[in-house]
């Protein structure tokens, strides 16, 4: 069973936002982390980046497969997580702690209440 944080809010497409953390963290649930497997590479968004709620803001590259990462909310991209440059296998190890993708600044905290709450999640995944 996978591990679905109360505190957290999630896509449909597998991401999580710390939205009581400003700016919020984001990164893939446990769920997705071991659909892809190992993770070898992420390429990691440009700080400074508006982005808004739903696109692609980056990918990950396990050995399974390469997959789009989109962002929960709209926003700025205000830090990167430079250790998956070196370490990949953070997203594996710790989906939920270091090994977390971007942080967003949110322009519209709305959003976050909009998407599935950890029980949603949990039905969603199945």
């Amino acid at each position: 069973m996978s591990n679905v944080p109360d505190n957290l809010r999630y896509r449909d497409s597998h991401e999580w936002i710390d939205p009581q953390q400003t700016p919020a963290p984001v990164g893939i649930t446990d769920h997705a982390q071991a659909e892809l497997t190992d993770v070898v590479f992420v390429d990691l968004p440009k700080v400074g980046t508006q982005v808004s709620a739903g696109q692609q803001v980056c990918v990950i590259e396990s050995v399974k497969a390469a997959s789009d990462i989109y962002a929960p909310v709209s926003g700025e991209i205000v830090e990167a997580n430079e250790a998956l440059s070196s370490d990949p296998g953070l997203i594996n190890r710790e989906p939920f702690g270091a090994g977390w993708i971007f942080k967003i600044k949110s322009s519209n905290a709305g959003e976050a209440d909009a998407l599935m709450d950890a029980a949603a999640y949990r039905a969603h995944i199945g």
